[in-house]
Order: structure tokens, then C-alpha cells, then sequence
């Protein structure tokens, strides 16, 4: 008997990449008896909900359902409770997804035994606009994302976590739904629930995925401030579900400030403020050096002053986001849309 499959997509305001991804969805090897996609749209504003409806009507394994919070993990949970798959698969409006991905995340989660499975990602810039080929350089950096194994290798094997993935159903019996009051890291506070219950997460290139990230440098700037200020407050839902390189941005943003300061009543703070940032520029030329073979020479030229901004950014993120260290941040969802049910 094959395993039934429930795939998973909540969204907000993605008329850009929603038909895209659900087409692929709907191009699986996988019988199309066995599997249905869910799009939990949450109260989008432009043509998202309305692409899905037409796609619906044309596919009985289609289904749009309304998410009130208009937040992702608030979308999964509603997603599972009216899924009717064995197996539960996390998508994402931005990814594409190859034709044998439902039938490898089935594969995978049989032979390995692993409790979550998923695959790198393969970052796309959004256009080939200068702007996006910057930020898909970044992302796709060891020196931009740290260690983040789905995105800078290809690493078959367990790992900490992956980028949504696909689960046994009765998972989510044993250790919970997605935490809502996440409303960005609930994936790495999800991946945190399942290693602390003694569960392996598994990595593996048969389920790479082509994702597209934000298409300007700016939007990547913002994203990445108000992503990091979910840090502190992640950490205080579950010690657990953010590593060392979440961290180290906001350590090295304040060893800046602390020399630079003070370098106004030392020399030697001086001195070791510029070795700092000599170091830090010839390890993003370095690494600008390689990027610039698939990106272009435009952003080689520019590639170690960004790095620096995006870290920046996601540091200054972070020791801004100490205020919830004691405060609840706001559960309002991440893009703009329609008013959400208070």
C-alpha cells in the first residue's frame, strides 16, 4: 500500500511565485490519488488566492483554506489538522520543486528512519537584475550564512536542521504543532523539539529545491533586521532552537562598537579595530573572488562591503531584539496584506 501524502503551503502575497510553485507540486511522478496540496493562504491582498482558486478548480487534489492569523506556523498547524496524508510536507511559496521530490521525501523518510527530511537549497537571484544576483550571493556564502549546511553544501547525512522538510504524521503527536507564537524560527524551534526528543533530522541532495530570495539588496537588509530580532525571544520559547551562528553577528557588531569607542581613549583599541575590519575585508574579497565566477565582476566589486551591511544588519537585529528578552514581540504576520482577525 502507498503512503498518502498531505503537502503544505502557507502563504501571504505571492502572486509573483504561488502558481509556479504549486505547478510543480502538481507535476510529481508521485500518483496523484496519493497526494494533496493545501494552500493555507492568510488573508493575502493581491492575486495569490485567486491563482489558487483557479488551480483548484482545474486539480480535485487542490485545496485553498483560510488562515485568520496570516502567519506561517499558524497556517502549517491549520494545514495539519485538516490534512489526511500519513506523511506531512512543508512547502514554500518561493520554492520550485522537482518532479520526484514527493516521491524522494517518501523514499528518504523510509530508508533513513529520520523524523524530518528535507535538501538544500539551490538559491536562485529573483531576476537577473544586479540587485538579485547580490543578494543570491550572499545567501548562498559560508561567509554570509555561517554553517547553514542547506544552503551553502550539498551534504548528504543527519544535520540540525533543513529548510521545512517532510515528517511522519505522527510526529506532531508526540511533540506538538508549530509554536505560533513564532512568527519567523518556528522551523529551527520545530527541528529543536525533535532532536531534544531524541529524533535525527536528515539531509540529503535528492531533495534540493530552487529557491528564490528577496530581489533587491535593501529588501534582503530589512528582512534580515527583522528576522534576527525573533532571536532572543526564540531562544527564551526554547534554549534550544538557535545556534551559535545566530549569535555571532551580534558579538561581532558589538566588538566594533566597543573598539571603536574605545579607540577614543586607547590607541591599541585602534589598532585592533582596524586588523579587525583588515581581516574581516580580505575574507569577503576572498570569497568575493570566488562568487564573482557565477555572479559577475559588478559583484565582486561590491560583494565585501555587503557582506558587511547584511551582517550589520542581522547583528544590530539581534541587540535590538534583547527587549524581548522579558516582552512578547508582536504576532503580526511578516508581509503586508489584508487585516488579520484580532
Amino acid at each position: 500500500m502507498r503512503t498518502t501524502v498531505s503537502v503544505i503551503v502557507p502563504i501571504r502575497n505571492e502572486e509573483k511565485y504561488i502558481e509556479a510553485c504549486l505547478t510543480s507540486l502538481l507535476a510529481q511522478t508521485y500518483p496523484t490519488e496519493l497526494y494533496e496540496i493545501l494552500a493555507v493562504d492568510g488573508r493575502s491582498s493581491d492575486r495569490s488566492r485567486e491563482i489558487v482558486r483557479r488551480l483548484e478548480s482545474a486539480a480535485s487534489n487542490v485545496h485553498c483554506l483560510d488562515n485568520p492569523a496570516a502567519t506561517a506556523p499558524a497556517g502549517m498547524n491549520i494545514g495539519i489538522r485538516n490534512s489526511k496524508g500519513e506523511v506531512i510536507i512543508r512547502a514554500d511559496g518561493h520554492n520550485f520543486y522537482p518532479a520526484d521530490y514527493l516521491e524522494n521525501c517518501v523514499k528518504c523518510l523510509r530508508e533513513t528512519g529520520a523524523d524530518n527530511v528535507g535538501g538544500p537549497w539551490r538559491t536562485v537571484p529573483a531576476s537577473n537584475a544586479f540587485g538579485a544576483r547580490l543578494v543570491a550571493a550572499i545567501l548562498a556564502s559560508p561567509f554570509g550564512v555561517g554553517d547553514s549546511s542547506f544552503r551553502t553544501t550539498a551534504k548528504e547525512g543527519y544535520v540540525e536542521t533543513v529548510p521545512f522538510g517532510a515528517f511522519r504524521r505522527e510526529l506532531f503527536d508526540r511533540i506538538g504543532l508549530f509554536n505560533e507564537n513564532l512568527v519567523r524560527n518556528q522551523d529551527n524551534e520545530l527541528n529543536a523539539r525533535i532532536r531534544h526528543a531524541g529524533g535525527r533530522i536528515y539531509q540529503t541532495p535528492a531533495l534540493t529545491t530552487e529557491y528564490h530570495p528577496v530581489a533587491t539588496f535593501a529588501g534582503l537588509l530589512q528582512q534580515t533586521f527583522r528576522t534576527s530580532q525573533w532571536h532572543v525571544f526564540s531562544m527564551r520559547q526554547n534554549i534550544r532552537a538557535m545556534g551559535l551562528r545566530h549569535l555571532v553577528p551580534a558579538f561581532f557588531v558589538t566588538t566594533f562598537l566597543a573598539l571603536s569607542v574605545a579607540w577614543l581613549f586607547a590607541p591599541l583599541a585602534g589598532l585592533s579595530l582596524i586588523s579587525l575590519a583588515a581581516i574581516y575585508l580580505l575574507i569577503g574579497l576572498a570569497v568575493s573572488l570566488v562568487k564573482s565566477r557565477q555572479h559577475g565582476i559588478s559583484v565582486l566589486c561590491v560583494l565585501p562591503g555587503a557582506f558587511w551591511l547584511f551582517h550589520l544588519s542581522y547583528g544590530l537585529g539581534t541587540l535590538v531584539g534583547l527587549r524581548y528578552l522579558f516582552t512578547s514581540p508582536p504576532t503580526s504576520p511578516i508581509r503586508a496584506g489584508q487585516p488579520v482577525d484580532g
